[in-house]
């Protein structure tokens, strides 16, 4: 019997998603000293305003929900992305800035690997309430992915090494 190669298309989404898979893998990891009693976060999109979602010091009201948000967070990383293809995160936080979100609620890895070659994709993520809002764009990724992920109990959405935003 043959066995069913992969196509390169298939292998590329694959290695493209694997960045979100560990986001969610990590998220769901158990956490070495209980978090402070949060709700249950769904990955379902919410159906209106949370009772249960906690304010975060954004520029949107308390009532907007990370999937309420995601519409206007993927249309700014889509412009970025669609004028330039970049690569850089600066320019993804800058553009969510200008569309509304705190800056400090936001994480981005680096642009550039650790010998200083480009980086094959960026990510980059808004804290909301108990949820993250997560961005993915690069040479690696066939297409750029925003999508709604449950928040780390740290307060954080993504994992490992992250750059400051200082500017």
């Amino acid at each position: 019997m043959r066995r069913h190669q992969p196509s390169r298309g298939s292998r590329l989404l694959l290695i493209a998603l694997a960045p979100v898979v560990a986001v969610s893998l990590a998220a769901c990891a158990p956490q070495s000293t209980p978090a402070p009693s949060e709700p249950a976060v769904s990955s379902a999109p919410a159906p209106g305003p949370s009772a249960t979602s906690t304010a975060s010091a954004t520029a949107t009201p308390a009532e907007d929900t990370a999937s309420s948000l995601l519409p206007r967070f993927t249309s700014a990383m889509e412009a970025v992305w669609k004028d330039s293809t970049s690569v850089k995160g600066r320019d993804y936080v800058d553009a969510l800035v200008a569309a509304g979100f705190a800056k400090e609620e936001m994480q981005v890895t680096d642009d550039t690997t650790s010998i200083g070659d480009p980086a094959d994709s960026v990510q980059f993520s808004v804290r909301v309430g108990a949820e993250c809002l997560v961005g993915q764009v690069g040479p690696s990724v066939p297409t750029p992915t925003s999508l709604v992920m449950p928040g780390l109990a740290e307060g954080k959405c993504l994992v490992g090494k992250t750059r400051s935003i200082d500017w």
